[in-house]
């Protein structure tokens, strides 16, 4: 691994730079960003936050114009599976709660702790920059500043993986990140490419408006259903740790017992096990498949005109195409050496340590099936007792500067992970968490004792205020 560090860019910027050298920065206000946020406060670090929409929340406020959420949108893990654990959800939340209840709750979470004092909102990053020991930040606005740090809290839902296909297409083509009403669909024939979590979603929407609803796929897929034993599917299970081996097991026994065969209804048979790739946690496609209301198609072969050619030799008209097929990750404000960038996504330790630099951290960019926001806020906890340890330079912030610097390590917990780039930061949910618990631990013991006493102003809320 190259540990040069990249070639410092000129400034586009005519003003001269504020000097907040003192202070770090946080773009985004998202999930991710608020749980470094409130973190860093915590920590008694010095920071303000950026965002490029009005108000907190990231994509979960669908009146964001980078949002990708749709009118349906809901969670596909429960609220007590996904909520931060100092300020739970209300109970009048659904156990699945939908989009504007997120929204709702982010606000919430930003009001209980005070966070917006420390945002400044529509407000663009264009160029982070490494200068000396520190960061200059341009704003599209043409103002720009020198920090102390930079927390990359953007998300990892921005920009759509659109596939290519020989041919053209007459008809009308979008990317689910683009979906917002089933309206849309009114009297079309629609054809879904991808069957992810939001191409089921999606397609279960369309069958209400839509003249044909038919999917493309080019794998299948593990099901899970959102309710197992009449409780939320996530919440089960959590007693016992077992092998990799073994949950897919067990798990796969109880699971068939609750969905039906996805093979007899056109999904090819999954190239892997249970949990090596993300399931899809949806209790309806696999009904409306059995009644017919929706049907399994090839992968695409061609366009031609409104007809799709697929590879098993048949063909159909359409009049909307809609790509279900991800996103890419994207951080367009900073140059992808800087992020030590290795294929689909940055190689960074545990998903957010430069192995070079201390104060460029990637928050949020983790995914597992059911690490929730919590395991996000845990990720923040860490990366706050780190710049803290730096600060008082800690034995243990000196060693995880040493455990950084060679790269990421292995948090597939046993699992064989299928090899596609939307896996490229895909961790096995109980071996990053206790990783990471691990270095709270650590991290905030060292910095306790050095605090002369619990009312020191330094001192760390070790215990998190829970909201009533």
């Amino acid at each position: 691994m190259s540990k040069a560090k990249p070639e410092i860019k000129k400034t586009g910027s005519k003003r001269k730079p504020q000097d907040k050298s003192e202070k770090f920065l946080i773009i985004g206000a998202g999930p991710a960003g608020l749980a470094t946020a409130r973190n860093l406060q915590r920590y008694h670090i010095p920071f303000e936050g950026v965002d490029g929409y009005k108000d907190v929340g990231g994509l979960w406020d669908i009146e964001n114009p980078h949002s990708t959420v749709y009118e349906t949108a809901h969670l596909i893990s429960s609220k007590r599976m996904t909520e931060f654990a100092e300020f739970p959800m209300k109970k009048s939340v659904a156990e699945y709660p939908s989009h504007t209840e997120l929204a709702t709750y982010f606000r919430d979470f930003a009001q209980e702790f005070d966070l917006y004092k420390y945002y400044k909102f529509n407000t663009k990053v264009k160029n982070v920059t490494a200068v000396d020991q520190n960061w200059l930040v341009e704003f599209h606005n043409g103002d720009s500043a020198i920090y102390k740090g930079v927390l990359i809290a953007t998300g990892t839902l921005h920009h759509p993986n659109i596939p290519e296909y020989p041919g053209k297409f007459s008809g009308k083509i979008m990317h689910s990140s683009e979906y917002k009403s089933p309206k849309i669909f009114e009297g079309k024939r629609v054809l879904i490419v991808g069957a992810g979590n939001s191409g089921c979603d999606i397609a279960v929407d369309a069958i209400h408006y839509a003249k044909k609803v038919k999917m493309s796929v080019r794998r299948g897929y593990h099901f899970v259903p959102k309710y197992v034993f009449g409780k939320p599917a996530d919440t089960l299970g959590g007693l016992f740790k077992l092998p990799a081996w073994a949950k897919q097991k067990v798990d796969s026994l109880i699971l068939g017992m609750f969905t039906l065969d996805p093979e007899k209804y056109g999904f090819p048979k999954a190239d892997h096990k249970l949990y090596e790739s993300h399931p899809i946690v949806n209790s309806l496609i696999l009904h409306h498949l059995g009644h017919g209301d929706i049907a399994i198609k090839q992968d695409v072969l061609k366009f031609n005109g409104k007809t799709v050619y697929f590879k098993d030799g048949t063909s159909e008209e359409f009049d909307l195409i809609l790509y279900a097929t991800g996103y890419k990750l994207y951080y367009p404000f900073i140059s992808p050496t800087y992020l030590n960038w290795k294929g689909a996504a940055p190689d960074l330790y545990l998903n957010t340590f430069h192995p070079v630099y201390n104060n460029l951290f990637v928050m949020g960019m983790v995914e597992a099936s059911g690490i929730g926001w919590e395991g996000r806020y845990e990720q923040a906890e860490m990366v706050a007792g780190f710049i803290k340890g730096l600060e008082e330079n800690t034995k243990e912030a000196r060693k995880l500067v040493e455990e950084k610097s060679h790269g990421n390590i292995d948090l597939s917990g046993g699992f064989h992970y299928i090899k596609l780039d939307r896996m490229a930061y895909y961790v096995e949910r109980d071996t990053y968490r206790n990783t990471v618990r691990q270095k709270i631990s650590r991290l905030s013991k060292e910095l306790n004792e050095r605090s002369e006493s619990k009312e020191s102003k330094g001192q760390i809320e070790t215990k998190r205020k829970v909201a009533s």
